[in-house]
């Protein structure tokens, strides 16, 4: 047996609580969420980046926490896996020493989980390895907004091992980062010390100008290619860009209410803001999903108005303030 075998709670503090907006991220941060909760780590330290999404012409940037933060916050020291040999083999030094594997597998390859396309729908999605028993083929992962095993066929399947699968000792597609724990102890105040730090850089390197200005300008284009595909293209298209935008900003969002309750001074309404950017993502989907159903074309220019104002009354605001705050 490989690995530690406690069994890990659901949902990070202040992340997983009360009615989000967005249930899900993004594969990547749902998973970082869970796999520092479960080594009793506060994932809301990490968010910093947040502030950093800009429009990237046809997508908003995917939030994904640095491997630097990390490594700063925790003492986390995250490299990649050279694949030679089996995923098995590899997986199983790795957690033999007490490392995390953490990797992207397809969605198809993992036990049915519910709110999940298993077997059904293929989608990429990461999974984060920490107990592994190869003699009984079982295997304990991280994943999603919970703790998951997986035994028998699905440890099979998932390691390449099934019937039709091709030569397990060639990994050529897959990609997987080894997470090696090292002693890093901060103090409650030490730690949000460290993530006022992180937050001030990223702040300082957020993007130029206002990301949802830059959407705005694209988006007609937008709508007539999503009109013009119909409703089978829609989905991908929202996971891109409108759950993108809206995730990162209630992210943002719970990271100043966590702020304000370590005794910071946040400006006001900035975390206001940051609810409604979500708020406001999550209408214009619906609304866009409605048009594309419909056939009814909706430029949805009220909610692009909402969520302008809403980003410059939330990051630059945030930018200024913390600029001169060493506090």
């Amino acid at each position: 047996m490989y690995g530690d075998t406690k069994m890990r709670g659901r949902g990070g503090p202040g992340l997983r609580g009360g009615n989000p907006v967005w249930s899900h991220v993004n594969s990547h941060v749902d998973l970082w969420i869970e796999l520092l909760h479960g080594l009793d780590l506060p994932p809301i330290a990490v968010l910093p980046c947040t502030v950093r999404q800009a429009f990237e012409a046809d997508h908003f940037t995917q939030c994904r926490i640095p491997d630097a933060d990390l490594e700063r916050l925790f003492g986390l020291n995250i490299h990649a896996l050279t694949l030679y040999d089996s995923l098995e083999n590899h997986v199983a030094a790795q957690t033999s020493r007490g490392n995390i594997v953490v990797m992207e597998v397809d969605s198809s390859q993992l036990p049915p989980a519910p709110g999940t396309a298993y077997h059904r729908q293929r989608t990429l999605s990461c999974i984060g390895i920490d107990v592994m028993i190869p003699d009984a083929l079982a295997v304990g992962y991280f994943h999603s907004d919970g703790y998951h095993t997986a035994s028998g066929e699905d440890y099979t399947t998932l390691f390449g091992r099934g019937p039709g699968a091709r030569n397990p000792e060639v990994q050529i597609f897959t990609h997987a980062d080894v997470v090696r724990r090292n002693p890093c102890t901060h103090s409650e105040a030490s730690l949000l010390q460290a993530s006022l730090e992180l937050f001030r850089f990223h702040l300082a390197n957020r993007p130029p100008d206002n990301p949802v200005s830059t959407f705005r300008a694209a988006f007609p284009e937008h709508l007539e290619r999503l009109m013009a595909r119909g409703e089978p293209g829609f989905h991908h298209y929202a996971a891109g860009v409108l759950r993108q935008l809206g995730a990162n900003f209630e992210l943002l969002a719970r990271y100043l209410r966590w702020l304000v309750m370590q005794g910071e001074q946040v400006p006001d309404k900035t975390a206001e803001a940051c609810y409604t950017m979500a708020s406001e993502a999550m209408v214009m989907q619906f609304r866009l999903m409605r048009a594309v159903i419909s056939r009814k074309p909706d430029t949805c220019e009220d909610c692009l108005d909402q969520l302008e104002a809403s980003y410059q009354a939330c990051v630059p605001v945030l930018a200024r303030h913390f600029a001169g705050s060493k506090t």
